[in-house]
């Protein structure tokens, strides 16, 4: 035993055998398969009297069956790897290779007997079919010692989602894989027709089987989703549920997989799996995005991102950086996060020129300064406080840093004739409840009347400048963003718990930072100015069961969820459009515009204005009383100003 493990290991310890030995390999088969067919028709000892001419008669048909090998390239292939379509080969040619033979068959009545023989069409078509059924069991003799062989103890045992399409090229992909880091165990498949067949040596069972029992009974470690499957299972939340509480982990292909059609199999066979995060299996649409046209106006252009350093911002800066704009000039108050900002720049976009500036964006001198120097042409402001309890206790900081700070980066992009300005907002802002929601909903007041004013200024006078474009995007949070739920309870799973939610009936909105990216640069660059854009998050996702699936995920044992109550400003739920509002359609399914009320500019400028002469005293109670007099929907919530609501 010990001697064919060795051999074992010296064969497929190399990367392949070379060319010429799979085709001597299939060489010595045909003649042995020739020697046994005219045994077969004859007796041994005719065979052995006819040794000499039979030896050439068939050394005559082997280098003829030279055409179909090379043609079919049965020799290519590495031989442990062998898949239907290798088989396949050898059968195509060794089929072309009897016929070329039996035409042969008739020249050899004209050749000089000896030194050979004539073989009749019988023996040929016994040659060829025996020749084919050897190197077929030859092949499949050497995967299956590979397999075995190659067996990890430490490989996990695994089930595909995913049968027939997809699910093939994935079982083939992790059974070539060396060492070998999953052990295929069978499939789970939605059709029911496949219930219990063999694929690939393995059982397919269905939804309708008991899957937490089948992952017991064979003891099973993970389940790889097959990428054609995917949002199928994303939007299986019941399965989901099922897998998590058997205490499997889950996996998904690395990147997303085109696949052409009838190249399904082939196309998985490279893909690279990875263990799932939690948004991986928050159920979505696919969001599709005109990146194109996007590229083509801000290719070449000079580019100011405010909040840079931010999950949202640098978010961005990727995703424009890729579209080669002239200049970047990236701004963030935030030191160490700009200077990872700096880093990745360099890493990754090295051609592209990047300042990156770490100033706050109420510095309203340094500003002007960094407008006149880089003069942009396409403004994103992502720069803003977002922590409701954080807002809700120095509402004067909001007021100086959401409000004071777009007042200025709005006021300079019209000033040095940005051609757009595109702000991020927030789904706070629509009925806020708290702080910060409102001091969003006055930035986004502010940037539309400004927008209205241009316009009308434009009306009165023809000849003045194309004005600056402001568009607002509004969307609810994203996952995994600075400050966010998910590393919060990340965090607290990995202490042993407990994981904290302020109710068990708090449910938010929820949408990846790159999909949310792709849709602030869409809406923004199609924008025409004045409008609110707000995005299709989707179902909302209560925040218990985010918590409790994130646990699941973890493996971790004994993690408890604490309810700890509203924080204040904190509502049950988020709105994306206030009552009063209405929408419209866009170029984009996912974006809709909201039709809000329209203020006076200078009104507005006037309140804000007053607004900013109040903070400076700090008198918590009397801002947040003037907020409410900009804002008349904002009624606190949970929060020690709900007595200026009464």
């Amino acid at each position: 035993m010990s001697f064919f493990r060795k051999l074992a290991n010296w064969y497929f310890r190399k990367n392949a055998l070379p060319y010429w030995s799979i085709f001597l390999l299939d060489g010595v088969i045909l003649f042995l398969s020739g020697f046994v067919s005219y045994w077969v028709f004859s007796s041994w000892i005719e065979a052995t009297e006819d040794i000499v001419p039979l030896l050439c008669t068939i050394a005559v048909y082997v280098l003829l069956s030279i055409f179909g090998i090379r043609i079919f390239h049965t020799y290519a292939g590495v031989v442990r790897f062998s898949s239907f379509n290798d088989l396949m080969r050898v059968a195509y040619a060794n089929t072309l290779s009897f016929f070329i033979g039996y035409g042969m068959h008739f020249l050899m009545y004209e050749a000089p007997k000896p030194p050979f023989l004539i073989l009749s069409g019988r023996h040929l078509m016994v040659m060829f079919v025996l020749a084919t059924l050897a190197m077929w069991a030859v092949r499949i003799l050497v995967k299956t010692i590979y397999d075995v062989s190659a067996s990890d103890s430490r490989a996990m045992r695994v089930l595909i989602y995913g049968a027939l399409a997809g699910g093939v090229g994935l079982a083939k992909n992790i059974r070539s894989q060396s060492p070998q880091r999953f052990l295929l165990k069978g499939f789970i498949s939605q059709d029911r027709r496949y219930r219990h067949n063999l694929l690939m040596g393995e059982k397919v069972f269905t939804l309708d089987d008991d899957l937490k029992g089948v992952i017991e009974k064979l003891d099973i470690d993970a389940v790889l989703v097959s990428p054609l499957r995917t949002n199928e299972f994303r939007d299986n939340q019941k399965v989901q549920d099922i897998l998590l509480g058997a205490g499997v982990k889950i996996f998904m292909a690395q990147n997303a997989v085109e696949v052409k059609p009838g190249d399904e199999n082939e196309a998985f066979e490279n893909v690279q799996m990875r263990e799932v995060s939690l948004e991986d299996l928050l159920p979505r649409n696919e969001i599709r995005v005109d990146m194109d046209s996007v590229g083509e106006l801000l290719a070449g252009k000079r580019v100011l991102i405010t909040g840079a350093a931010g999950s949202i911002g640098s978010e961005m800066v990727r995703q424009i950086a890729v579209y080669h704009p002239a200049t970047l000039i990236l701004i963030d108050q935030a030191e160490t996060p700009e200077h990872d900002v700096r880093l990745l720049m360099r890493k990754e976009f090295p051609d592209i020129k990047a300042e990156t500036v770490v100033t706050s964006i109420c510095n309203k001198t340094r500003m002007d300064k960094i407008f006149h120097e880089y003069q942009p042409e396409f403004v994103f402001h992502a720069a803003a406080y977002k922590h409701v309890p954080m807002m809700e206790d120095n509402p004067s900081e909001a007021v100086f840093n959401n409000i004071y700070g777009t007042k200025v980066i709005a006021d300079l992009s019209v000033k040095y004739g940005v051609k757009k300005f595109v702000m991020i907002s927030t789904d706070k802002a629509v009925n806020p409840t708290n702080v910060m929601g409102c001091s969003k909903r006055i930035c986004e007041i502010y940037v539309q009347a400004l927008d209205h004013e241009l316009k009308v200024r434009r009306l009165i006078d023809p000849k003045a400048k194309a004005e600056t474009q402001f568009v607002t995007t509004r969307f609810g949070n994203v996952l995994g963003s600075n400050g966010s739920v998910i590393p919060l309870f990340r965090e607290q799973i990995k202490n042993g718990g407990p994981v904290t939610v302020t109710d068990k009936n708090i449910v938010r909105y929820f949408m990846l930072i790159p999909e949310a990216c792709k849709l602030v640069l869409e809406a923004g660059t199609k924008g025409n100015g004045g409008e609110i854009f707000v995005f299709d998050m989707g179902k909302p996702i209560r925040i218990a069961e985010l918590a409790q699936r994130m646990i699941n995920l973890s493996g971790a044992k004994n993690v408890k969820i604490e309810y700890t109550g509203l924080r204040e400003g904190e509502k049950l739920y988020e709105e994306v459009l206030n009552d009063k509002e209405k929408t419209k359609p866009t170029f984009h399914e996912k974006i809709r515009i909201a039709e809000v009320q329209e203020y006076d500019f200078e009104k507005i400028s006037k309140e804000i204005d007053e607004l900013m002469e109040i903070s400076k005293r700090y008198d918590n109670m009397e801002t947040v009383k003037k907020m409410k007099e900009i804002v008349p929907e904002y009624k606190s919530n949970n929060s020690i100003y709900e007595k200026l609501d009464k």
